[in-house]
């Protein structure tokens, strides 16, 4: 099964990689994994500010601090996984990577690092359930 995780460093990704670790009948190493992290695009004027080389070294170093100790903790249970980053609105993006992908599966915490979470489900699940053609396991 090709399995997108989308982590972005939250105590709900831990969750969601303990769930991983503990169901490894189902999620094991004979899956092909996907890490996906989105970064906020900084402001325009920024972007000017320092170059294009510069932010694009942003994003991948923000990227890297979040997808390297949960690359890291899937290899101590065995299991190989990619990284991938992208730019703009999470939910957005994580429903276009997973389409565009043809993942089997979204897995990822049903919130995330955002102070604006809704109260059940955090708003960047909730997006990715009303825009993903791909099903979609959260874990709380």
């Amino acid at each position: 099964m090709k399995i997108l995780l989308a982590v972005d460093g939250s105590a709900y990704t831990k969750k969601m990689l303990g769930y991983l670790a503990t169901h490894d009948e189902m999620f094991g190493a004979n899956n092909a994994f996907t890490l996906l992290t989105v970064q906020p695009p900084l402001p325009p004027r920024a972007r000017a500010a320092v170059g294009a080389d510069a932010v694009n070294d942003y994003y991948a170093e923000e990227s890297a601090k979040v997808t390297a100790p949960v690359i890291k903790f899937l290899k101590r249970h065995g299991i190989e996984g990619k990284a991938l980053h992208k730019v703009g609105s999470p939910g957005d993006q994580i429903a276009k990577v997973a389409d565009g992908g043809k993942y089997d599966l979204v897995i990822m915490g049903s919130h995330g690092q955002s102070a604006l979470g809704n109260l059940v489900m955090g708003s960047v699940a909730t997006q990715v359930l009303a825009h993903c053609g791909v099903p979609v396991l959260l874990v709380r």
